[in-house]
């Protein structure tokens, strides 16, 4: 596909038609005398809540009496016949909710585009929908140049997958995808073999696991994980493994201490406010040997963590890995950054959800 095709077909996805908007318009005008459960207990199903008559939301794990934004939590095999569910998941696996529903019997299925596009504006659309909107308004040509630099067609294909997913919140767009996390970093194309790998925000060292796994003759390790919880994880997680250097440090551009949300287990992020005081250093300060493969999925915080890297990535050239999802302008910023570095870095662009997050872009 051209860069011309790459655009038309997002102008086409942002003018696309709901799938349902009858129901959606029923829903919103109170005309619809049906029962109402919502799925996905997140900001955008919560300002649901008074907007529309809710019965429920659907949780299949809760226990039994518990109630969320004061409705009651329901089962999918409690929902009563002919009910309408609206699919509020967003994040992770809104097609595989999609299924279970249908699975269920359930048919009269409304999403948050739906309901977007047919309130005209009474509905706010999820907010990594605008975000991702005011971006390509800013920069689609950017947007353009980073489709075109992309090293294959799978890398293209999704690029403009998930580029029209965020600009819509359209699960269409999400059909050929499956939750795949565990397999995220891990791409054939980066042939790992005794690697000098960097972990960038190990949580409890899974993703170390894996590498070590993956490639069983690696030279070293080094895991940064600020969290004294998690870091603790993964050093029980990792007593079998050789040769791992633990840093109980955050990376930045600069060393020092920064606020940190050190409780909120795989999305432990930088804070603004609360949270812990931790210790900061760079890449550059902290590792001194070269290094071969850098992975980061910092919570938005990556930037930050590359530009304190530089040196390594200048003259090491490492293989990366970069989670690119937290926010839109994450996708150029990243690429732009690392080809400045080494402008011949081959791009892959993968993803591993339904949804809008786990999206890694790796230069080789």
């Amino acid at each position: 596909m051209s860069e011309h095709g790459f655009r038309t077909e997002v102008a086409a996805a942002i003018q696309a038609p709901p799938a349902n908007r009858p129901l959606a318009r029923d829903l919103l005008s109170g005309a619809l005398d049906r029962p109402c459960f919502v799925v996905g207990r997140n900001e955008d199903t919560a300002a649901l809540v008074g907007r529309l008559r809710l019965d429920g939301v659907v949780h299949d794990y809760a226990e039994p009496g518990a109630m969320w934004n004061g409705l009651p939590c329901v089962p999918i095999a409690a929902l009563p016949p002919g009910a309408v569910v609206i699919n509020g998941s967003t994040s992770i696996s809104p097609i595989a909710v999609d299924q279970r529903l249908r699975a269920a019997g359930l048919t009269a299925i409304v999403s948050l585009h739906d309901l977007v596009c047919a309130g005209e504006g009474a509905v706010a659309a999820p907010a990594f929908v605008r975000e991702q909107q005011a971006d390509w308004r800013d920069a689609s040509a950017e947007w353009s140049d980073l489709f075109a630099s992309l090293e294959d067609d799978a890398s293209r294909q999704t690029l403009l997958d998930v580029l029209r997913y965020r600009l819509t919140a359209d699960v269409r767009f999400m059909g050929d995808y499956r939750v795949r996390i565990e397999e995220q970093y891990f791409e054939p194309f980066l042939e790992l073999k005794g690697e000098t790998f960097v972990d960038a925000g190990g949580f409890d060292g899974d993703t170390t696991e894996g590498f070590c796994q993956r490639d069983p003759d690696y030279r070293q390790v080094h895991l940064f994980e600020p969290s004294p919880r998690n870091l603790r994880a993964a050093r029980e997680r990792l007593q079998a493994f050789r040769d791992i250097a633990f840093h109980p440090e955050a990376l930045s551009d600069a060393p020092g201490t920064m606020r940190f949300d050190a409780e909120a287990g795989s999305a432990s992020a930088v804070s603004s406010g609360g949270g812990q005081e931790v210790p900061v250093t760079t890449l550059d300060l902290a590792v001194a040997e070269p290094v071969s493969f850098i992975k980061m999925d910092l919570e938005g915080w990556e930037m930050k963590a590359l530009a304190g890297g530089a040196r390594h990535i200048g003259q090491d050239r490492p293989k990366l890995a970069i989670a690119v999802y937290h926010s839109a302008s994450d996708f150029r910023d990243v690429w732009r950054y690392a080809r400045s570095i080494h402008p011949d870095y081959k791009v892959y662009l993968r993803h591993y959800t339904q949804g809008w997050s786990e999206t890694v872009m790796f230069f080789v």
